[in-house]
């Protein structure tokens, strides 16, 4: 690409030559990285067993471990929805104090090691937990190693992605219109149902569908809080574990159908978080 440069006399301007072309020190990395990412999801490509892949995906164990963890995502991502949303509004328009360390808080299982996380949901929720004990007594709730337990589990570790990313819609969205509700009377709660939330609702949408796609991938805190019992906590990443140990052929047809949900995922927000700008 050539340009004229500035100040040089008239007639006289010398062309300047700028390239578009990335320097070789800084390519060659970034090919190495994009081979990094790639390889392993083209070698369980490679490495599939098309010809039997019927046969393992309609298998009764497939098909159990698949709705189960499409159930208890759903519900995981629900749960995040009714607790979440109020969450991110808390955050986002309300000053209070402690409130980066609230914010740090519910970010903590984003980073916090899933196993780690089923530790500390079975010492509060588990039968001799700080709550789960009084759930035991009081109600004769008992969480771990139930099906109840995979959607607490997976909710713990997804909920974040959702507060984070409807936190940022709202922190993005013009106050001035809940301001001018509010002149017209309307109460607080009112101006969030009426006008705040059809204003984020791209954003709920969007952080809805990544606290699905995080609770269906979930695994360590699964396995930790509601341990791996077919057709009851068994979901599809504990398929995969438990396959690739007895069974390596079903394990990658399993793996391939997470794949696919997740690229399902990936496309569905490729506006969102895909693009450059």
């Amino acid at each position: 690409m050539e340009k004229d440069v500035p100040g040089l006399p008239a007639g006289g301007r010398r062309r300047l030559r700028v390239s578009r072309a990335a320097p070789l020190p800084l390519l060659v990395p970034a090919l190495i990285g994009v081979a990094f990412l790639v390889l392993p999801l083209v070698a369980l490509l490679v490495r599939a067993p098309w010809r039997s892949m019927p046969e393992l995906l309609t298998s009764a164990e497939v098909w159990q471990a698949l709705r189960l963890s499409l159930v208890c995502a759903t519900a995981a991502t629900a749960v995040s929805l009714v607790v979440g949303v109020p969450l991110a509004w808390l955050l986002a328009r309300v000053e209070f104090p402690g409130r980066r360390l609230v914010r740090a808080l519910v970010t903590l299982p984003l980073v916090l090691p899933p196993v780690v996380g089923g530790v500390a949901l079975l010492m509060a929720l588990g039968r001799n937990g700080v709550a789960g004990r009084l759930l035991d007594d009081w109600f004769g709730v008992t969480l771990p190693f139930t099906t109840a337990g995979v959607v607490v589990a997976e909710a713990f570790v997804a909920m974040p992605f959702l507060v984070i990313s409807v936190e940022g819609t709202l922190r993005a969205a013009d106050p001035r219109y809940e301001e001018a509700a509010a002149t017209l009377g309307a109460s607080r709660f009112t101006a969030f149902r009426r006008v705040t939330l059809p204003l984020v609702a791209p954003g709920i949408a969007a952080g809805a569908v990544l606290a699905w796609a995080r609770a269906l991938g979930e695994f360590g805190a699964t396995i930790t809080f509601a341990g791996n019992f077919p057709g009851r906590t068994q979901t599809m990443p504990l398929a995969v574990y438990l396959a690739l140990q007895n069974d390596p052929e079903a394990a990658i047809a399993l793996s391939l159908v997470l794949l696919a949900v997740s690229v399902a995922v990936l496309a569905g927000l490729r506006d969102r978080w895909t693009t450059a700008s």
